[in-house]
């Protein structure tokens, strides 16, 4: 069987309205990143899996996203604090394979629930508006590190430990953007490392990698578009809707209702 053959094949598989799903969930998901920063794993994670599985759509959020935010890191580069960001991510060096291992090694049924609760509780995280206000101290720094690199190894969900460390202290909002775009760029290389080694980076990876890119690019070309335009607490809201009815609808419970 050839490639183009196999390609066919692994998207035949899955009914038109399954692969608009998915198509529609990348959108939202770049939609979300490009307006706010935040909110894309939280979308797309859920839905995906209900259709492709954890693993097959943690690795594409990865690539796509990694892909396609590339432009954002040089700025970042030059305004963001480096040293905290070194240490952030050293903590991800640790975390992040341990997520991996629970990605790779997991039943993906048992990890499509724990992944909706852990959306859930991040979501109840993120409306509660709760910061750190402290001034940023290296073991905290290394410790919310580990836990967002375990969050971001499992299922690509490292974002809200990251912002509410960082948005609550004493450095502006333009440099707790770069200081995010960084570190992310940092754990993108890390758990790009740890996926490889774990065998994620499988052909179906690639198609529905290829299929999502569109979707997602013209998502977050749309979000940052928008970004100054529309009202931010409403979008917000929107987006914390969007997360809720993504982490219902990708619960194991209603795979019924996705044939």
């Amino acid at each position: 069987m050839s490639q183009l053959d196999f390609f066919s094949a692994l998207i035949t598989a899955h009914s038109p309205s399954l692969l608009a799903m998915f198509a529609g969930a990348a959108f939202l998901a770049g939609l979300a990143r490009g307006f706010s920063g935040f909110g894309a794993a939280l979308i797309f994670i859920p839905l995906a899996s209900a259709i492709v599985g954890p693993r097959v759509a943690s690795a594409v959020l990865l690539v796509v996203d990694g892909v396609l935010t590339l432009g954002m890191i040089p700025p970042a580069w030059r305004m963001a604090d480096r040293r905290e960001v070194f240490i952030m991510a050293a903590g991800a060096l640790v975390g992040v394979p341990l997520g991996t291992i629970l990605l790779s090694s997991g039943d993906p049924l048992t990890l499509r629930w724990i992944i909706s609760a852990v959306v859930v509780v991040l979501l109840v995280f993120l409306v509660s508006g709760w910061r750190y206000s402290g001034r940023p101290k290296t073991p905290l720094t290394l410790f919310t590190g580990l836990i967002a690199g375990l969050f971001s190894g499992a299922a690509q969900l490292g974002g809200p430990p990251i912002v509410a460390y960082w948005l609550g202290g004493a450095l502006k909002g333009a440099f707790v953007r770069a200081n995010v775009i960084l570190y992310f760029a940092i754990s993108t290389v890390i758990s790009a490392a740890s996926y490889f080694l774990g065998g994620l980076f499988t052909a179906d990876v690639l198609v529905f990698f290829l299929l999502a890119l569109p979707f997602y690019g013209a998502g977050l070309y749309a979000g940052a578009r928008l970004h100054g335009l529309a009202d931010e607490a409403a979008f917000r809201r929107i987006c914390y809707g969007l997360i809720a009815i993504s982490a219902i609808i990708g619960l194991p419970l209603f795979d019924a209702l996705l044939k």
